[in-house]
C-alpha cells in the first residue's frame, strides 16, 4: 500500500483559466450627468371670451398651428349688432338735441344783451347746451362700447402657437371673462425644467467656475434624450437657474430653452437631460463588467507578466456610456481581465484568448430561421 501510494505522485496542476483582457490606453472622454426633465411650453395663453353669448362657430382646428390675430371662435353677433344700432340712434338723438340747444343759445344771447330776454332764460339755454354736450359724450361712449362688444364676438389668437382641445362646443352659452374655450401653446422654443442636487451644483461650480455676474463660465452642452431613447437633434441652452435651493428637496430648479421648429416636442413630455460636465483628454476607461465589488470596495483582475492573475483595488468615477472612468489604482498599459474573472484567485494561472465576436442578428429584410417572432 505504501508503494502504491508513492507511485501516484503529486496531483497535476490545474489548467489555466481562459480570460479576455483589455490593455488600458489613455483616450479622450466626456463625463456626462443625467437628469429627468419635463417640457413646458414657452408661453401658454388661455382663450376666454370678452363678451357673453351663444358660441356660433369654431374656426380653428384642434391641434393646428395658428398665427397671432387668426380667428379661433365666433359668438353670435346679432344681439350686439342690434345694440350697436340702438347706440348709434341714441348718439344721433343726443347730437340733435345739442344742436337745438345751440340754436336757442344763439337767438337768446343777443336778446339778453338788449334786455329783450331775461338772464334766467339765458342761463337755462346755456345749461341745456352743457347738458347736451354731456349727453353726446355719453351716447358716443355707449356707441364705442357697443362697437367693442360686437368686435369681441370674433375671438382671435393673441400669439402664434398650437391650439389645444376645445373646452366647449358650438351652441354652448359662454360667459364673458369666465368660460375657458381653449389654450394656445407657443412651442417654439420650448422650456425643459429639471432640478440638480446641492452637491452636484457645488461640483459643477468647482469644475466650471463662476464669473462676477454669477453666470457659469463656458456653459456645458445640454442634450435632450426622448422617451424612446433617441437624441433630440437640437441642443438646449441654459436659460434660468433659480436663486434659492428648495429646502424641502435640497435641489435647485434649472430651466433650458430648446429650439422646436419641427414641433416634435409637446408640453408635458418627460425627457432626460444629459449634460457634458467635464472633458478629459487622457482618461482611462473600463467596461463596467470588468469591475467587481466586494464589501463596498471595487477591484479588478490584472494579467501579470507571468500569466498569473493579480487582484488590484481601484477607485472608479463617473459612468461614460457603457464604460467606467478609472480614478485611481490603474495606470496606462495595465492589462485588465474583462471576461472570465469569476473563477480567478490571486496567483491563478490564466491564458489570454481573443474576445468572442459580437453576436449578429438578421436584418429586417432577412427572415429569422426560427419560428419565434
Amino acid at each position: 500500500m505504501v508503494v502504491a501510494g508513492c507511485s501516484r505522485g503529486t496531483p497535476p496542476a490545474p489548467p489555466p483559466i481562459e480570460v479576455t483582457t483589455l490593455r488600458l490606453e489613455p483616450q479622450p472622454a466626456t463625463v456626462t450627468l443625467e437628469y429627468v426633465g419635463r417640457t413646458e411650453a414657452f408661453n401658454t395663453v388661455e382663450i376666454r371670451p370678452r363678451t357673453g353669448g351663444l358660441l356660433e362657430k369654431q374656426v380653428a382646428v384642434e391641434g393646428a398651428l395658428v398665427h397671432a390675430g387668426q380667428l379661433l371662435f365666433k359668438i353670435d353677433p346679432q344681439p350686439y349688432e342690434e345694440a350697436l344700432a340702438q347706440a348709434k340712434a341714441a348718439t344721433a338723438q343726443a347730437e340733435a338735441a345739442l344742436e337745438q340747444a345751440r340754436r336757442d343759445q344763439a337767438r337768446i344771447a343777443p336778446l339778453s344783451k338788449m334786455d329783450a330776454a331775461s338772464q334766467q332764460e339765458l342761463d337755462a339755454v346755456v345749461a341745456r347746451v352743457a347738458a347736451g354736450r354731456a349727453a353726446v359724450d355719453a351716447a358716443r361712449a355707449a356707441q364705442n362700447t357697443a362697437q367693442l362688444n360686437l368686435g369681441y364676438t370674433d375671438i382671435t389668437s393673441p400669439i402664434t402657437g398650437v391650439v389645444g382641445r376645445a373646452q366647449v362646443r358650438v351652441g354652448a352659452l359662454v360667459t364673458a371673462y369666465q368660460t375657458l374655450l381653449t389654450n394656445v401653446y407657443d412651442t417654439d422654443p420650448m422650456y425643459v425644467n429639471y432640478s440638480i442636487s446641492e452637491q452636484r451644483l457645488l461640483e459643477v461650480q468647482r469644475l466650471r467656475g463662476r464669473s462676477i455676474d454669477n453666470k457659469i463660465k463656458d456653459p456645458p452642452a445640454f442634450h435632450i434624450v426622448l422617451a424612446d431613447g433617441s437624441v433630440y437633434p437640437h441642443a438646449g441652452k441654459l436659460d434660468f437657474v433659480d436663486a434659492a435651493v428648495d429646502p424641502r428637496t435640497g435641489t435647485l430648479p434649472v430651466r433650458l430653452t430648446v429650439p422646436n421648429p419641427e414641433r416634435m416636442l409637446r408640453a408635458g413630455q418627460f425627457a432626460r437631460v444629459v449634460v457634458d460636465a467635464q472633458k478629459l483628454p487622457d482618461a482611462l476607461l473600463l467596461p463596467q463588467r470588468a469591475v467587481q465589488e466586494l464589501q463596498g470596495r471595487n477591484f479588478v483582475w490584472l494579467a501579470g507578466a507571468d500569466q498569473k492573475a493579480e487582484r488590484r483595488d481601484v477607485v472608479m468615477g463617473s459612468r461614460v456610456g457603457e464604460q467606467w472612468l478609472v480614478v485611481s489604482g490603474l495606470t496606462a498599459g495595465d492589462e485588465v481581465v474583462v471576461d472570465g474573472a469569476q473563477k480567478l484567485r490571486n496567483g491563478s494561472p490564466i491564458r489570454v484568448v481573443p474576445a468572442a465576436p459580437a453576436a449578429t442578428f438578421p436584418s429586417a429584410a432577412t427572415p429569422a430561421s426560427s419560428g419565434t417572432p
